[in-house]
């Protein structure tokens, strides 16, 4: 794999959401259309090894499904113009907007990168159409997602998608 800083930039794909929020580096972080200027720098994102149990090792997974499916639509996290990871939306039978496979590059964690991407899409979806539920699920076993996903607003709903917790944006 290699180095996020040596991977082609996403310079030329126009910001999709733009939140103006920044990373803990001061980065401004942005959701852009996955397109031919950053498909392979969003396919090769990778989560750290002990994160491979819960997400796939590449992001490229998500591209397939997001081509091979109406549901979901793939959407590139940048740092600046650099590629920093993949993070996904769709819309359920019941209207509500969902926010899923979310893979930041293992380089770029721990940075607020994810904590912006999540803050960003979920605002951004909580606005279209009438303002649906905006919903994501984890698995239990997850802390590191349940204390960022608590924190953001999105509270347990009880129900489980497969083997993993549902839970909706409680408030802004």
């Amino acid at each position: 794999m290699k180095p996020v800083a040596d991977r082609p930039r996403a310079a030329y794909a126009r910001p999709v959401i733009d939140s103006g929020l920044c990373d803990r580096a001061g980065r401004h972080v942005t959701l852009r259309a996955v397109d031919d200027a950053n498909w392979r720098a969003v396919a090769d994102i990778a989560p750290r090894d002990d994160q491979r149990d819960r997400v796939p090792a590449l992001a490229a997974r998500y591209l397939v499904l997001t081509m091979r499916s109406d549901v979901w639509t793939s959407l590139a996290v940048c740092a600046d113009e650099a590629v920093v990871g993949h993070i996904m939306w769709g819309v359920d039978d019941d209207a509500s907007r969902w926010i899923g496979g979310m893979v930041i590059d293992a380089a770029e964690q721990d940075r607020g990168v994810g904590r912006a991407a999540v803050r960003s899409l979920a605002d951004w979806l909580a606005i279209q159409d009438g303002g649906h539920p905006v919903r994501l699920s984890y698995h239990p076993d997850n802390a590191p997602a349940a204390r960022l996903y608590t924190s953001l607003g999105f509270a347990p709903t009880g129900a489980m998608e497969d083997d993993e917790l549902v839970a909706e944006l409680t408030h802004g």
